[in-house]
């Protein structure tokens, strides 16, 4: 079953495009097969474990307290170990209630294993009826049913500190050619030009550098459908991918897969590398007094012919079917959907991310403003390489990528090695 994209206009409506409007396929329980009891807690199973975002959720959740709707258990568990936990934890026999996930072919994967609650009727309700078309698209299973509240989303940049460029006397690049000879001029002075981070649990960051290269050589489109098993991994159009890659192995930091992406934002601040291609979230585990100082520029454009995509992801909740406390989870979300809800996020958190309901206002800094103008000029948004094709697919990209990183001469085999893998994945 194909679902039509959303035009530019429709994605940008309402939530200055905060996500591709790929609609999610397969079937998910109805609430009326779920158990209805309300003894207990809700459980909210959260991996925001970044200092910052786990002390925003904290906040959310002492807000919903005092409003006496029912009481909120919050459990942090690091990123890493929730994502691997995840299957888990929804198959298991009492699993937690709510979960911060991502919209979209992730939750697909869930909702066709009859995984995810129906919540559709919160979609009816005030809350989420000012939401945008795109995003209330993003959020539908190919049924008609709503499977996920959507929160805030991000973007992904290249990053850096402002007065580290100044103090070296180099400047945003707008070309690859501008990059490659930025890289030059921070290698000359001693700096690892470009952090990277996918080491430790975190191998799947190195999935943003074969994300952003295949949408600014390939397009969005492409890259779409290569994760949805419609190309090949070992075709002719991905290995130009690699091709571009190489021209810049030489400028990563030679720790790049020894260290989780905390050791290389760490790097990063310290003025050890020069730049960092990442998301707004690594903002969270950065001191407050740094964030004025942080910026990013948009990654190289290499095709002036490619339509112009970025990066988007779109955040939120879903929750599982086999809740026991129905009510209070649905009470929990409508709460999660209001704009007093994010604005309590944003201002916890590094408040680098923005707003879903189109009420709530942003932290207003330059960086996000700038940011909301980065998303809205693109004419198309991916999300994220998980994002766009699944969970189960990531591992696979995690494999290849660190491979190729390690021994680039053998990328063929690598190409063919992932094709073989990504196939398991689309049959299953």
């Amino acid at each position: 079953m194909t679902h039509p994209q959303p035009s530019r206009r429709q994605l940008l409506a309402g939530i200055g495009a905060a996500g591709t409007a790929a609609l999610l396929s397969g079937c998910v329980t109805s609430t009326s097969s779920s158990k209805n009891s309300s003894s207990g807690a809700v459980t909210l199973q959260s991996n925001l474990s970044a200092p910052q975002a786990k002390a925003a959720m904290e906040d959310i959740v002492a807000a919903y307290g005092k409003k006496k709707s029912g009481d909120v258990s919050l459990n942090t568990v690091a990123a890493e170990t929730f994502r691997t936990q995840l299957p888990t934890y929804l198959t298991s026999a009492n699993p937690p209630d709510v979960y911060t996930w991502y919209p979209g072919s992730v939750a697909d994967a869930y909702a066709k294993k009859d995984l995810l609650l129906d919540l559709g009727g919160l979609w009816d309700g005030p809350e989420l009826k000012g939401y945008s078309k795109a995003l209330n698209s993003l959020c539908t299973a190919g049924s008609g049913k709503k499977v996920f509240v959507p929160t805030t989303y991000y973007w992904w940049g290249m990053f850096y500190r402002k007065s580290n460029f100044a103090k070296w006397g180099v400047s945003e690049p707008k070309t690859w050619d501008e990059f490659l000879d930025l890289c030059d001029k921070l290698k000359s002075k001693g700096v690892a030009p470009i952090g990277l981070g996918a080491g430790g649990n975190t191998a799947w960051v190195a999935s943003a550098w074969f994300d952003y290269l295949d949408i600014r050589i390939n397009g969005a489109a492409y890259h779409r459908e290569l994760l949805a098993g419609k190309h090949r991994f070992d075709d002719p159009q991905v290995r130009r991918v690699f091709d571009r890659w190489r021209e810049v192995l030489p400028y990563f930091d030679p720790n790049g897969t020894a260290g989780a992406f905390q050791d290389a934002t760490t790097a990063l601040l310290n003025g050890r590398s020069g730049m960092m291609l990442i998301g707004t979230f690594f903002a969270d585990a950065a001191p407050k007094d740094a964030l004025d100082d942080i910026d990013f520029f948009r990654f190289p454009v290499i095709d002036p012919k490619v339509p112009l995509a970025e990066e988007a992801p779109t955040d939120g909740y879903f929750a599982s079917a086999r809740t026991g406390r129905r009510e209070g989870v649905l009470d929990l979300l409508g709460y999660l959907a209001t704009a007093e809800a994010q604005e309590i996020y944003i201002k916890g958190s590094s408040g680098t991310v923005l707003p879903c309901h189109p009420d709530a206002k942003d932290a207003g800094t330059p960086l996000v403003t700038k940011g909301r103008k980065h998303i809205e000029e693109a004419v198309e948004i991916t999300q994220f390489f998980n994002r766009d094709s699944s969970d189960a697919l990531q591992p696979t990209a995690d494999t290849a990528l660190t491979k190729f990183l390690a021994k680039p001469k053998e990328i063929d085999s690598i190409l063919t090695d992932w094709q073989r893998e990504a196939e398991k994945i689309w049959k299953a």
